[in-house]
């Protein structure tokens, strides 16, 4: 039970569909919702569909297979383990069923069933005490089971109704199953009866639109049969229940599981039945009538649930192959959901790619636009600056060439004559000259001085550029010539 989260009972009545939706709580089945509607309306698919959550949330569909469809057999076996008891009810199967057995589907319920107290309290000294003892002991040592058949043609008929209706059942069940075990028939009340009478129990259905019950015969503590009984309407019904009540009676006796006779009559029944069906076996039967109401609807599937959940995968009315294509449909089915699922999200993928594209591309084209609209003003605006780079160079050459004037007039010895001044590409500035031979060593500290020169307190040429002085004597006088590098020159590192 502790694998299932939900369990849906859906029950195909007469005149409408009525789904109940349990939820697991506490080791049961607590009820969350009902269903009720039309047999034409389809069933909510939110509440029958299994879909991707049923994985971790697994769901367990029962449809109630109406009574009209099913016999019941009863029989009395040693008790065993359900495995053991399901081998031995199949080898008796061709004696049971009223069909051949090829043509059935079959499951068994083991009844729960009570000892008689009061039995156990008479065991006394003497013969008569050891043979109630052994007899007690005995059937102690057996169990009732109820062997439910349906035919196999009419399960798969309402199976494909089932599924015309979006249900896809994990089990059929029988509804009159726990009924039984509710009702005081099987507890202590039971255990109370009179030795002298064996206990009836009748349960009003409605097979196939017919007025109908259920017979519960009870006797030594155990259920030993159970039959169904067709009322029609008319005035003589109580005269035709009474026939049918005593034909069952008979056959009981000759069959040898009606011991006692018949004599404590219970009617399990809601307050429409229970007045019909009262007034019947009271004038047929001559008998006072015991009236127990029985399990509302929600309650009785609760019961249903619960029988099914703890049944697991164990014999059940549904024909093998129906649970093995239903399986595979689910699986079928998630598969094509995730294919479409990942389809869709492709979709969207690839939708919302060329959405950025395209709003990429619109917001490319609207920097191009401005690119282009601003091109002309750009192409003029560096036109300016470059005009405006070159005035300021030659601005700056002109008042460099003007301080480099400055610097040798300042620094040149008197005796020493400059005959070419040249300021050269910005950067170089050339002298040459004559001088006295005995000058030749005030050449090279006026190259010197102008060398240490400083402005703004930086050197005004570097050291490292320009040429040395490179004097030539011809006939008494020095020819010389020398080249310095401004420092902060374009171009000088």
């Amino acid at each position: 039970m502790a694998r299932w989260h939900f369990c849906n009972i859906l029950q195909i009545a007469s005149d409408a569909n009525c789904l109940w939706q349990f939820d697991a709580k506490g080791g049961g089945f607590a009820l969350n919702r009902e269903h009720r509607a039309a047999l034409d309306e389809p069933l909510p698919p939110r509440l029958i569909a299994k879909s991707w959550s049923s994985l971790w949330q697994p769901r367990l569909n029962v449809a109630w297979l109406p009574p009209e469809n099913v016999f019941l057999r009863v029989i009395e076996l040693p008790k065993s383990n359900f495995e053991e008891t399901f081998a031995m009810v199949e080898l008796q199967l061709e004696k049971l069923s009223p069909m051949p057995v090829t043509q059935i589907v079959w499951t068994i319920h083991i009844l729960s069933r009570y000892s008689d107290p009061s039995r156990q309290n008479e065991a006394e000294t003497g013969t008569k005490a050891e043979a109630a003892t052994s007899a007690e002991t005995k059937a102690e040592d057996l169990q009732t089971v109820v062997v439910v058949i349906a035919e196999r043609s009419v399960v798969e008929e309402f199976l494909g109704k089932l599924e015309g209706r979006g249900y896809l059942a994990d089990r059929l069940e029988v509804p009159m199953l726990d009924q039984l075990e509710a009702t005081p028939a099987t507890e202590d009340g039971l255990s109370r009866q009179s030795e002298a009478a064996a206990d009836v129990w009748i349960y009003p259905v409605a097979l196939a639109g017919q007025s109908a019950a259920l017979v519960a015969w009870w006797c030594g503590g155990a259920l030993r049969n159970l039959s169904f009984v067709v009322v029609p309407p008319g005035d003589g019904r109580a005269k035709n229940l009474k026939a049918q009540l005593a034909q069952l009676a008979w056959a009981g006796e000759l069959e040898g599981w009606l011991t006692l006779p018949p004599g404590n009559w219970h009617l399990v029944a809601d307050p429409v039945n229970a007045a019909e069906w009262e007034n019947a076996l009271r004038e047929g039967l001559n008998e006072p009538v015991q009236v127990t109401p029985p399990l509302p609807p929600a309650e009785l599937a609760a019961h249903t649930a619960r029988r099914a959940a703890s049944s697991g995968s164990r014999a059940t009315l549904l024909p093998v192959e129906f649970p093995a294509r239903y399986h595979q449909q689910f699986v079928d089915h998630l598969w094509l959901r995730g294919l479409v699922t990942t389809g869709v999200l492709y979709a969207i993928g690839v939708a919302i790619y060329f959405c950025a594209v395209v709003f990429l591309s619109i917001q490319t084209h609207k920097v191009e636009q401005a690119v282009a609209d601003q091109s002309g003003s750009y192409t003029n605006t560096l036109q300016l600056k470059a005009q405006y780079d070159v005035l300021k160079e030659r601005q700056e050459l002109k008042y460099a060439a003007l301080d480099c004037w400055k610097i040798v007039a300042e620094q040149l010895p008197s005796n020493i004559t400059l005959q070419r001044f040249s300021f050269a590409d910005g950067k170089k500035l050339s002298l040459s000259g004559t001088a006295a031979p005995d000058q030749i060593n005030t050449l090279f500290d006026f190259n010197t001085a102008l060398q240490k020169v400083t402005a703004n307190g930086r050197p005004m040429f570097n050291s490292q550029g320009g040429e040395p002085v490179n004097p030539r004597q011809t006939a008494n006088t020095v020819t010389w010539s020398f080249s310095l590098q401004l420092q902060n020159a374009k171009g000088t590192p």
